[in-house]
């Protein structure tokens, strides 16, 4: 679908930083520098877009469950009040991808394609990739794309629910891992996770599994009221499992209703539970598999999940089916 119309929200981030007495900070007035740029290149054919912005900006770094929900705000009234037929969303890069995954699971049903992107360099420092990435995007919107989202960075498309941050400062700072997808796609979604549906406050967290760490540490975490857990395990979905009161740690918060899912800690690995008795041990506790996701996808469909006020039970039947091609490939 060709974009007639554009919603360009932004957030904050690198591209539209400016220098202050501690160093770069976000800053607003980014419309008049976008359309100034544009001024530039009179010629080119680019859609008629509309410009919001989420104040204050931020810097990615603190980007925090209530930005997500204030995108999903942002973008529902572009297309519903003010008839935009896709989106650009301009964030910062450091959780770039975390907002890609978690908006592939909080729009499920926009009738819209929704991209991602940002910058490494401010637009108008020397050799800046802020302004390719922002213009790239858009011109990508106008050739047509289907609707979902993804993340568009340094001349690349890439599936929100897949990209990860991969450079901290290479301006190809975004890649699809390559990780092994399977899985069983969801048939159809439930009306209470249309993007539609009102979200609630969600308290989750992730947590890597490491060689020392202790019933304590993870029996800590769960005392602080997660709904849900993410670990990452080791290679294919194993852990410590000759520790018996971590293991106990585990049954019992699944016991009181907390979502447990694992992923790999692998760049390129997958979850599977059965290949060695350690991860069946894990599994046995109550931990789901999240396959081949990666964090940024566990994470915000977990999120999406819990805040559309579902149960542990219904969350653990979802989290394992493929809701956008987090699992699945195609």
């Amino acid at each position: 679908m060709r974009c007639k119309k554009l919603l360009l929200l932004y957030t904050g981030g690198t591209i539209g930083m400016q220098m202050g007495a501690d160093g770069l900070a976000p800053a607003t007035g980014f419309e008049a520098r976008v359309r100034a740029q544009q001024a530039l290149t009179p010629a080119r054919e680019r859609p008629q877009w509309l410009f919001r912005e989420l104040l204050p900006p931020i810097d990615s770094a603190n980007m925090a469950h209530g930005h997500w929900l204030a995108m999903v705000a942002a973008i529902r009234a572009g297309v519903e009040e003010d008839g935009c037929d896709a989106v650009l969303l301009l964030q910062g890069t450091d959780t770039l991808a975390y907002s890609a995954a978690a908006l592939s699971f909080l729009l499920l049903g926009l009738p819209v394609p929704v991209l991602l992107t940002g910058a490494m360099l401010p637009a108008g420092a020397e050799g800046s990739d802020a302004w390719s990435n922002l213009f790239g995007a858009m011109d990508a919107l106008q050739q047509g794309l289907v609707s979902g989202v993804q993340l568009y960075f340094h001349g690349q498309l890439l599936h929100g629910a897949r990209a990860s941050k991969w450079h901290s400062e290479a301006f190809d700072a975004f890649r699809v891992l390559p990780r092994q997808r399977h899985g069983t796609a969801a048939t159809e979604l439930p009306a209470r996770l249309d993007y539609r549906q009102p979200r609630q406050a969600v308290n989750l967290a992730v947590l890597p599994l490491f060689p020392g760490i202790q019933a304590a540490h993870l029996r800590g975490l769960l005392d602080s009221g997660v709904q849900a857990l993410l670990l990452e395990c080791y290679g294919s979905g194993t852990g410590p499992a000759a520790d018996s009161e971590l293991l106990a740690a585990l049954h019992s918060a699944h016991a009181k209703g907390v979502v447990l899912a694992a992923i790999s800690q692998c760049p390129s690995g997958h979850v599977e539970f059965g290949v060695y008795a350690a991860g069946s041990q894990f599994a046995s506790c109550g931990l789901l598999s999240g396959g081949g996701m990666t964090r940024e996808a566990a994470l915000g469909k977990l999120f999406a999940l819990l805040a559309a006020g579902l149960s542990q039970t219904e969350v653990e039947h979802w989290f394992s089916l493929d809701l956008c091609g987090e699992l699945l490939e195609g």
